[in-house]
Formats: structure tokens, sequence, C-alpha cells
């Protein structure tokens, strides 16, 4: 339990680029699977995750034969919700939440800005014992266009002041937003991201092998942040690499 005390808790956030190495030579996810543990995040907000693919194992031998949600997340996290954005003939991928404390699953909102492109919104809602306020949660993974995320951004903002309200929340993910047009209207709707609070600047998470891009963020909004961190280590498991923060709720 990554908690101390009883109100602070670990987030952590990364794109799993479907659990294959940079080049997509090499599957990483029992990898990612031991990494993402010895950190023990409370709250696991995974894009690109690849749910079900039934060539995997064909080519690479080694490779989950269940569902990767229920592969990472067993004996460790407590419950988990995933949401399916893109499907082909051997499979599907998404995003999810893994979670040690019990997740209360809302819908996947389809927010895809572009046809050829299918992003959604996953929305839960955790409840850490001992503490009277739920959390919300989304995740995220916006359009590779600006325009494109600009909107994706404005459904997103309308579905947290719909569904959240002014409650504690995080939104995590892959924003695809290396000019860091998001904050300003994040800001607006009363978050904030936790390496900007610290640093002064989002993580540079991308590409993995040379981090040049910041691409990834956790935005909180009635949490206070108490330490963020860039995996750096982690740079042959994707192409992105994965974050954490530690949050506390107000």
């Amino acid at each position: 339990m990554s908690m101390v005390g009883s109100s602070r808790f670990t987030v952590m956030s990364m794109n799993v680029h479907k659990g294959l190495s940079p080049l997509h030579r090499h599957s990483t996810i029992y990898q990612l699977r031991q990494r993402m543990r010895s950190h023990h995040p409370d709250l696991l907000f995974l894009q690109e995750l690849q749910q079900e693919h039934r060539g995997r194992l064909r080519r690479f031998g080694q490779w989950p034969l269940t569902e990767l949600t229920h592969f990472l997340s067993e004996d460790f996290w407590h419950d988990w919700h995933y949401g399916k954005n893109v499907e082909y003939p051997d499979g599907h991928h998404g995003n999810a939440i893994l979670s040690k404390h019990p997740l209360h699953k809302g819908n996947n909102y389809d927010i895809s800005a572009y046809r050829f492109e299918r992003r959604g919104l996953l929305h839960s809602i955790t409840q850490f014992e001992g503490l009277d306020k739920p959390i919300h949660c989304f995740c995220v993974h916006l359009a590779l266009f600006e325009r494109g995320r600009e909107r994706q951004l404005e459904e997103i903002i309308h579905y947290i002041k719909v569904l959240a309200q002014d409650g504690p929340t995080i939104v995590a993910g892959d924003f695809n937003d290396w000019r860091n047009r998001v904050s300003a209207p994040m800001r607006e709707a009363g978050f904030d991201e936790v390496f900007e609070v610290l640093t002064g600047a989002p993580a540079k998470t991308f590409p993995s092998i040379r981090p040049m891009l910041p691409m990834d963020r956790i935005y909180v909004r009635g949490l206070r942040i108490h330490s963020a961190k860039i995996l750096h280590d982690w740079m042959k498991l994707s192409d992105h690499l994965g974050i954490t923060a530690e949050l506390e709720l107000l």
C-alpha cells in the first residue's frame, strides 16, 4: 500500500505502446507489469493498452493468455476499467484505469476528432477507505493534430463539469500536446498539471529513447501535489516514458 497515513496516494500514467518496444521488435508487457508493480501506484492510467491480440502469441511466443487488464492487475490491483477504442480482426486496444481500491466504472465516451483515429475518454470513480470524498478519474489519449485536440478538450471539460462537477478529479494520459496548448484551458477549469506546479513545465516523455516532447500529463483538481517523477529507466519498454505523482486529498 502506497498511502502514507490515510490520505496520500500515488498515481502513474503511461502510454504502453501496446506492450511492445519502441520499434515493435520485442514484447515488453511482462517487464512493464513488473516495473509498474515496483512503484505500487494506487491508481494506474494506461493508454494504447492491447487488451486482446490473437497474433501476438504467434509472433512472440510469450504473451499473456488472458485479457491484459486481468494479467496486469491479478493479485495486485483490486479493480480495473477498460475502454475499447480501436477494433481490428486480431483484437482491440484502448485506455484502462487500474486501482487498488474499488472502482465505480463509468463510461468510455467517444471523443474521436477524426474517423481514422478513434479516441475515448474513460471515466471511473474511486473511493479510498477512510476518506469521505470520491475521486473522479479520467484516462485520455488525444488526437495527433492540434485542431482535433482543441475539440476534444472542449468535450473533456464538458464531461468533467457534468460528471465530476467540482469534486476531486484526476485527468491523466497521453495528450500529444507538444506545444502545451492544453494547460491554459485546463487551468481555467480548475486543474493543475503536477510537473508544471513542481518544476514549471510538463515532463518531457517522448520519444522515450531521447525525450524531447512533453506528451504525457497528470492534471489534478482538489488534490495536493507532493511529488512527481519521470521514469527515465523505462526507455526500452515503450516509445513513451511513464510518469508518477504522489497526491493527497485536500
